[in-house]
C-alpha cells in the first residue's frame, strides 16, 4: 500500500525575465476578471441591463472567471449559488457546480504539502492520491490509519496565503476606484466586509485553528442531534487536519433525499434549529453552511463539515439579534429600529421615522404571499433605490451572521414555496428564550414577558436606555423651556465663574511685587475655592 503520494515531476523553473513578463500580464488580467465578476453580480442583483457600457457576463463565462480567480471568489460564488430570488436558473445551474469543479492542486504541490504535514513517516497505511473533494483553501483525501480506520485528510493548498493577499489587494483597489459611486456608509460597509474577510480567510487557511474550532464545537454542541466529525489531534498540524470519514448526501440533492424517504422541509427546519442554537443561544457559530458542507445520512441525520470559518458573537450583538428577530416577526417598528441601532446596521444618528418607514415598506413586500420571488425582488430594489441615502452600514461582527443567514435562507427559497426564515426561527427562539438570555433572564424575570408582549412603556424605556448607551439621545425642547433653562444655567454658572476668577486672580497676585501681595493672593485663592465648593455642594 502507498504511504504517501508518489513524487511529482520536477516543476519547470521559468526564466526570470519570462516570469516577470508573465506576472506583468497576469495581475492586470486578474484585476479585470475580478471587476467583471463584481460588475456582473451588481447588474443581476439590481436587475440592470448594463453599467459603464458593459453587459453582464453569461453564466458559463461567470463560472469560468470565478474558477480562474480561485479562493476569494469561490467563497462569493457559494453564497450566490443559494440565491434563487436573484439569479436565473441558468446562472444558478453554473454557480452550483463551482464547488465540485475546483481543480485539485498539482501533484508536485501535493507532495510538498504532504511531506510538510506528515514528515518522512506518515501515520497512514494507505493514502488515496486522488482527492475526494477539492475546495478553495485545500483538498480532502481518503486514508487509512492502522487498524483499517478510514479517515478524511484535509491538506491546505501551497502558497494559499499569497493568493489570498493578492485577491484582497485587488478588491481594495477596486473599492478605491469606485468610491465615488458609493455613499459614505456603503463604502464603510464594503471596507468592513473586506477587513473581516481578510482576517477570517487567513484563519481558515490554518488547519490548527480549524482543529480547535471543531474541538470546541463538539464540546459545546454534544447535546444536539447533528453529526460532527471526530478529530485526530496527534496527526494534525497547521498544514493538515485528520478527521473521521463521514458519508452522506448533499443537502441540496433534493431528488436523492426524497428517494430515500427524507422530508426536505423537516430537514431545513433542523438546520434552522441548529443555527438558532448557534447564533442566538450560544453565540458561537459555523459561518459557512453552504450545501457542500451539509450532508444528510440515510437515517436523516445532519452532518456538518468544514470548521475553518467559525465566529464568536459579542454578547451585546447576540441580545440585539434576539430583539431584531422578535421585532421583525411582530412588526414592532420601534423595537426594530432600536435593535438595528444596537446591532450597528443603522447609524445612531439615523432619522427614526425614515428607518421605520423603510421597515414597514419592506415587511409589507416580503409578507405578501401573492407575490412571486422576482416581483418581491423588483419591489424591494425600488424601496432601496428610494432610500439609498439612509445611513445603513455593516459592522464587521454582523457580516458572517448575514452570510450564514443568506446561505440557510437560500436552502429554503430554492426548494420550498413561500419560505420565510424569520417565521421559522421565532418558535425555536421562543422555546429557547430562557437559555438564550441566560443571566439576564434570571436577573430580570419580566424580560421574557417583555420580549413576548413588549408593552409600549417598556419599549420607550428600552429605547431611551439604548440611546443613552450609544450616545444618540436627542431631546426636543420648545422655546419656553429653552428660556427657563437659560436662566437656570446662568444662575448656576455665575458662582463657578466667580470662583474660577478669584483663583486666577490669586495666581496673578502671587507673581506681583507690591507689599502684601502674598496675603492678598491667599485670600483670593481661599475665597475662590469656597465659592466653587458652595456651588458644587
Amino acid at each position: 500500500m502507498d504511504h504517501a503520494p508518489s513524487p511529482g515531476r520536477d516543476s519547470h523553473v521559468e526564466h526570470p525575465v519570462r516570469a516577470a513578463l508573465l506576472s506583468t500580464v497576469r495581475i492586470p488580467l486578474r484585476v479585470w476578471k475580478a471587476f467583471r465578476i463584481l460588475h456582473t453580480v451588481f447588474l443581476i442583483i439590481r436587475a440592470k441591463e448594463r453599467f459603464l457600457l458593459l453587459r453582464p457576463l453569461p453564466p458559463d463565462a461567470l463560472k469560468e472567471s470565478i474558477l480562474d480567480l480561485g479562493v476569494c471568489f469561490i467563497k462569493l460564488a457559494q453564497v450566490l449559488a443559494t440565491r434563487a430570488d436573484f439569479f436565473s436558473p441558468e446562472y444558478l445551474a453554473e454557480l452550483r457546480t463551482i464547488h465540485d469543479e475546483v481543480a485539485p492542486m498539482p501533484e508536485a504541490d501535493l507532495e510538498i504539502m504532504y511531506r510538510r504535514a506528515f514528515g518522512e513517516s506518515p501515520p497512514f497505511i494507505w493514502f488515496d492520491q486522488r482527492p475526494i473533494a477539492s475546495a478553495s483553501i485545500g483538498q480532502v483525501h481518503a486514508a487509512l490509519l492502522p487498524g483499517e480506520v478510514k479517515v478524511a485528510v484535509k491538506i491546505r493548498r501551497k502558497n494559499i496565503e499569497h493568493r489570498v493577499r493578492l485577491d484582497l489587494r485587488i478588491l481594495r483597489g477596486l473599492l478605491f476606484v469606485f468610491r465615488p459611486f458609493f455613499s459614505r456608509y456603503t463604502r464603510n460597509s464594503l471596507e468592513a466586509i473586506i477587513a473581516e474577510f481578510a482576517v477570517m480567510i487567513v484563519r481558515e487557511a490554518d488547519m490548527a485553528i480549524e482543529l480547535e474550532n471543531l474541538r470546541r464545537f463538539k464540546e459545546k454542541y454534544s447535546h444536539i442531534d447533528v453529526r460532527l466529525p471526530d478529530y485526530y489531534a496527534e496527526y494534525s498540524s497547521s498544514d493538515a487536519l485528520v478527521m473521521s470519514f463521514e458519508r452522506g448526501t448533499r443537502i441540496d440533492n433534493v431528488v436523492a433525499l426524497q428517494a430515500k424517504g427524507i422530508d426536505f422541509e423537516r430537514l431545513v427546519h433542523k438546520v434552522i434549529e441548529f443555527y438558532t442554537e448557534q447564533m442566538l443561544v450560544q453565540g458561537f457559530f459555523h459561518c459557512d453552511p453552504h450545501p457542500g458542507n451539509l450532508l444528510v445520512q440515510d437515517d436523516g441525520r445532519l452532518v456538518l463539515l468544514d470548521y475553518g470559518m467559525v465566529k464568536r458573537l459579542p454578547e451585546h450583538t447576540r441580545i440585539a439579534m434576539i430583539e431584531y428577530v422578535k421585532a421583525a416577526h411582530d412588526r414592532d417598528y420601534d423595537v426594530y429600529v432600536a435593535a438595528c441601532k444596537r446591532l450597528g446596521v443603522v447609524a445612531a444618528s439615523a432619522p427614526e421615522d425614515e428607518i421605520r418607514e423603510f421597515a414597514e415598506r419592506m415587511f409589507s413586500i416580503f409578507s405578501n404571499q401573492n407575490l412571486s420571488a422576482s416581483s418581491m425582488q423588483a419591489l424591494a430594489l425600488d424601496v432601496l433605490d428610494s432610500m439609498r441615502d439612509l445611513p445603513f452600514k455593516l459592522p464587521q461582527e454582523v457580516i458572517y451572521v448575514l452570510r450564514a443567514s443568506a446561505l440557510i435562507e437560500g436552502l429554503g427559497t430554492n426548494f420550498l414555496d413561500n419560505y420565510n426564515g424569520v417565521k421559522d426561527i421565532l418558535p425555536v427562539l421562543v422555546k429557547n428564550l430562557d437559555r438564550a438570555l441566560g443571566e439576564e433572564a434570571r436577573l430580570f424575570p419580566n424580560l421574557k414577558k417583555e420580549l413576548t408582549s413588549l408593552p409600549l412603556t417598556l419599549r420607550r424605556i428600552k429605547t431611551i436606555i439604548t440611546d443613552l448607551s450609544d450616545g444618540s439621545m436627542r431631546v426636543r425642547l420648545n422655546n419656553e423651556t429653552v428660556e427657563v433653562l437659560e436662566v437656570r444655567i446662568a444662575k448656576l454658572l455665575r458662582p463657578v465663574v466667580a470662583g474660577v476668577g478669584l483663583i486666577l486672580a490669586a495666581v496673578f497676585l502671587q507673581g506681583a511685587s507690591f507689599q502684601g501681595h502674598t496675603t492678598l493672593a491667599w485670600i483670593c485663592f481661599l475665597a475662590g475655592v469656597l465659592r466653587l465648593a458652595t456651588c458644587l455642594r
